[in-house]
């Protein structure tokens, strides 16, 4: 008889997040009727890789956005917290991401916490706002982002926030971190896609 050689681990890991994956391309995730929202919001309803270029998000789903992450930190108790709370519901929801990140736990939270305050502080000023984007997505070139893995960071923290929230996670509020999450994904993405092999060479 024929010995059959163990499959390696990584090798499971590699077809789950393949399976995980070509699920989630033909996935819908149910968010708010589209009618009559801003262009901008609009358009980033999906992630946009093709381009990385100012974004101007309406001055109300910006500071219900807001609202709603000091309303997330202060539920958590501490910053520290909430950078746990959003690491374990990512990698609950996705065990195959931890795959990609070799940094401990603990730090790996704060730097969710403190790239997530970065964003959505400047989410008010299309310039900073993309500078802050563009900085975080030079330090993230090692990383294969894709856009089935940006959908399920967004999806994971979106329903951490409602289900921690509930009704304090407006609708306007959930409009403006789908917006912005997709916008993050989408420019790391073209950030890698342009910038990292002239890097290289």
């Amino acid at each position: 008889m024929t010995e059959v050689e163990p499959q390696e681990d990584t090798e499971y890991l590699e077809d789950a997040e393949e399976e995980q994956e070509a699920a989630i391309e033909g996935e819908v995730y149910e968010y708010p009727e589209e009618n009559g929202l801003d262009s901008a919001v609009r358009q980033l309803q999906e992630v946009q890789d093709k381009e990385f270029v100012e974004v101007r998000l309406p001055a109300d789903i910006v500071a219900e956005a807001q609202q709603a992450w000091q309303a997330f930190i202060g539920s958590a108790g501490s910053r520290d917290a909430a950078g746990e709370a959003i690491y374990a519901a990512v990698f609950e929801s996705a065990p195959s991401l931890q795959s990609l990140f070799k940094t401990a736990r603990s730090v790996m939270a704060l730097r969710f916490m403190n790239g997530l305050n970065s964003i959505i502080s400047s989410a008010a000023s299309p310039s900073v706002l993309k500078t802050q984007v563009e900085t975080l997505g030079f330090q993230h070139l090692d990383l294969e982002v894709t856009i089935p893995r940006v959908v399920i960071f967004r999806d994971a923290i979106i329903d951490l926030f409602q289900m921690e929230m509930g009704a304090r996670f407006t609708t306007k509020a959930q409009l403006g971190f789908l917006a912005l999450l997709n916008y993050v994904g989408g420019a790391y993405i073209y950030i890698r896609r342009e910038y990292a092999v002239r890097i290289k060479i």
